[in-house]
């Protein structure tokens, strides 16, 4: 009789564990069929055609600053010019005192008085070629005193250009000791401001890109309205080893010299045209706490998160960079916020 009761309860617990096993087996079924499916709007990857550009930010200056002073101290007698006057290549600008330049012209016609009547004695062997040697030696040098005497008493512009600083008044004597803030000794200085140069530092990757002569365009904020073309004047050819970069000199045409040395200043080199992939900002995303870039393409109805590197930017829209990408591909441009790397999409409206 005992074995006769055990055995329904050994059956009861067969069907109740086959029931289990069934029930659990159609939920995983249920949550299969059921897994959430994002609805994405998406836009195809084009290839367009744009001009490669490299973007940087300088101070200008001037194409030329003149530090002009006399080669030694002395009196000034007349300055003819006043801080922000124009002047003129060879137009005076300042006098020194005369009175070394007048003793200097004294010696230089005795010297040469006698050096006419020394060589007159050599020529017949009346003096030794000692005697000839010294006196053509002293001729000389007094010539060459006059010489540097009328040069540094009357000064001339060398460039044009304006006046920027005045830092005597006639009849001061200049000392010859650095008086500027570059640590130059001056009477005045002049710059010339048409055109001006600016200095940038590019990249060593860009090495064999930059080349002298390449079209520039600068902007600077004072004038938002205003864009002024320039060149690439200068590539320096060495990289530095500390920034790994290379200066490259940058001349910018200022015709009607509203731009002023000082001023900040973007400036834009253009490269070469190159089609490249682009797609909108609005479907490139970043990692959180990262500058990693990355995009979602629909691949058969499953979002492929795909990292990109950024390039140009224009308008609305972004240089997408990736080996993975090419062109027609599914951008998802909507619904990408929730989307992981796999998960299932459907392309709405």
């Amino acid at each position: 009789m005992e074995n006769l009761r055990v055995k329904p309860i050994v059956l009861t617990g067969i069907l109740l564990v086959t029931v289990f096993a069934c029930g659990k087996k159609e939920t995983e079924d249920t949550q299969s069929d059921t897994q959430e499916v994002y609805p994405v709007k998406v836009q195809k990857i084009q290839k367009e055609d744009i001009v490669r550009t490299l973007e940087y930010t300088a101070d200008l200056t001037a194409f030329e600053e003149v530090y002009l002073a006399p080669s030694s101290p002395g009196r000034i007698d007349r300055i003819h010019v006043d801080v922000g006057d124009r002047v003129s290549k060879g137009q005076t600008l300042l006098e020194m005192d005369r009175s070394n330049l007048i003793q200097a012209k004294t010696q230089l016609q005795n010297a040469r008085s006698n050096f006419r009547r020394l060589d007159t004695l050599a020529q017949l062997g009346s003096i030794s070629e000692q005697q000839y040697e010294q006196a053509k030696t002293e001729y000389e040098v007094a010539k060459e005193q006059v010489e540097s005497l009328q040069e540094n008493t009357t000064m001339q512009s060398p460039i044009n250009g304006i006046v920027t600083g005045r830092y005597y008044e006639p009849k001061e004597i200049y000392s010859g000791q650095p008086n500027t803030e570059e640590g130059k000794a001056a009477v005045v200085t002049i710059m010339q401001i048409n055109p001006l140069k600016a200095f940038i530092h590019v990249s060593s990757r860009h090495f064999s890109d930059v080349q002298k002569g390449m079209n520039t365009r600068i902007k600077v904020d004072k004038y938002p309205d205003l864009t002024l073309d320039g060149e690439v004047s200068r590539v320096h050819p060495t990289v530095n080893r500390g920034t790994r970069t290379f200066q490259v000199e940058v001349l910018v045409d200022n015709p009607e010299e509203k731009l002023r040395p000082g001023m900040f200043a973007s400036l834009t080199i253009e490269l070469e045209e190159a089609e490249v992939l682009v797609a909108p900002a609005i479907g490139v995303m970043k990692e959180e706490g990262t500058n990693n870039r990355y995009i979602f393409v629909n691949d058969d109805g499953e979002a492929k998160k795909i990292p990109v590197r950024i390039g140009k930017r224009f308008d609305d829209k972004l240089e997408i960079i990736s080996e993975k990408l090419n062109e027609g591909m599914e951008l998802i441009v909507a619904g990408q916020g929730r989307l992981l790397d796999g998960a299932d999409v459907k392309i709405t409206e």
